[in-house]
């Protein structure tokens, strides 16, 4: 089969591999009818976690049609239309108990790596580097998709694969951000990053009742989303004092929930931009973090913090002082998606829920080296390219 594949930093190849087989019992066989980038995959793609090699596929947001099941799966036949938790998590362990899906103990089958990295290993997630498991990725005409009783959910009829395939990650990713941020009516809500991760933790704390709900970001194109299909508030940072206008937009306070949807390469303006840049490539820290400094400057005191974007390892000037002194709650988390898939679907089945928009190029799986391109340099107002591994297909069951 043809799949996308690392070859080294900023070069990807779509070349012949192996078809994909069942493992294990609880294993299914997806034909790939839609794949997308994500911005975490642009921290693969330079080269900033370090754990990919050569031939690896990549891909973790994505939706198919069951072609193979094991013998123990339950949920799912052949013909079914599913779209798949990009973290790969049993089901049984203590974690997924706790619905804490991402942390799962038995998803990553390399724990080793981020033990050593980060005390204890969390779940593993397709197309992620072999530190998160080194499963095979998404972008590909087929997929193993293990414990897919548990990781995988039929999709319903009348939704759209365009609109069924950000349930995987994207939306529920920004659900848990504004879910576990403590988002409830009334509330002001800022969101660094007009991204489909950003996008989606905007909508949900429309959806939960937020009072205003402000997104922030340098790229006219995606704010224009925001404002569009969001129904949330703008600024633009390079052409507004960002403290200034949450502090005007929220009573002189600051939001209540700030939610950083942005992650290690972020990006700001003046002299902090050049200094993280500049450390960054010379390995003096690991991730930029921008965003969240100014998110925890930013919001209100008792207010609440999460971190959505995805950090790797160390970062610099970390404000601690202004999160203990403000009486901050700090949260963080990878995707819980096993948690929020099935209530997204029914959003998006009752048509409250967009992200149709998001996928504003979509492409064969062919030209998947400059959908990322793209992508990367945010070329004609890309948001998110999409891969067709078998060409253009109904969108519906």
């Amino acid at each position: 089969m043809k799949a996308l594949q690392w070859e080294g930093v900023n070069k990807l190849a779509v070349n012949d591999v192996p078809d994909p087989e069942l493992r294990n019992p609880g294993d299914v066989i997806l034909k790939v009818r839609r794949t997308t980038t994500c911005g975490s995959d642009l921290h693969l793609l330079g080269g900033y976690i370090p754990f990919m090699e050569k031939g690896d596929v990549l891909g973790h947001e994505f939706l198919g049609e069951v072609v193979e099941v094991g013998p123990d799966v339950r949920k799912h036949r052949i013909g079914d239309r599913v779209v798949v938790s990009s973290f790969v998590s049993c089901g049984r362990c203590w974690y997924c108990s706790q619905e804490l899906y991402s942390l799962c103990d038995n998803g990553n089958t390399n724990p080793a790596i981020t033990e050593t990295m980060w005390g204890q290993a969390p779940g593993g997630c397709f197309g992620y580097s072999h530190a998160m498991g080194g499963y095979a990725g998404s972008h590909a005409e087929y997929i193993r998709v293990p414990f897919a009783d548990v990781g995988a959910f039929t999709v319903p009829e009348g939704v759209s694969d365009e609109r069924a395939l950000f349930a995987s990650d994207a939306a529920s990713t920004g659900w848990m951000g504004a879910d576990l941020g403590g988002v409830g009516p009334g509330q002001v809500v800022a969101v660094w990053g007009a991204g489909a991760v950003g996008q989606m933790a905007a909508r949900a704390a429309v959806l939960l009742g937020a009072e205003r709900v402000m997104v922030i970001d340098r790229y006219d194109y995606r704010l224009q989303q925001v404002e569009k299909h969001i129904g949330a508030e703008t600024i633009n940072y390079e052409r507004s004092n960002v403290a200034h206008e949450l502090r005007e937009r929220s009573g002189g306070r600051g939001p209540d929930v700030c939610i950083e949807a942005v992650g290690m390469e972020a990006h700001s303006a003046g002299v902090q931009n050049v200094y993280d840049q500049v450390k960054q490539q010379l390995r003096l820290e690991t991730d930029r973090p921008a965003a969240l400094r100014e998110a925890i400057h930013a919001c209100r005191k008792g207010g609440s913090v999460f971190v959505l974007g995805v950090f790797a390892a160390l970062v610099d000037k970390f404000p601690l002082g202004a999160m203990m002194n403000k009486g901050l709650t700090v949260r963080a988390a990878q995707m819980h998606g096993q948690r929020y898939i099935p209530m997204l679907l029914d959003r998006m089945a009752k048509g409250e829920l967009v992200t149709e928009h998001l996928a504003t190029h979509v492409m064969p799986l062919s030209e998947g080296p400059e959908g990322y391109r793209i992508f990367k340099e945010k070329e004609d107002d890309c948001v998110r390219s999409v891969f067709l591994p078998h060409g253009a297909l109904p969108s519906t069951a």
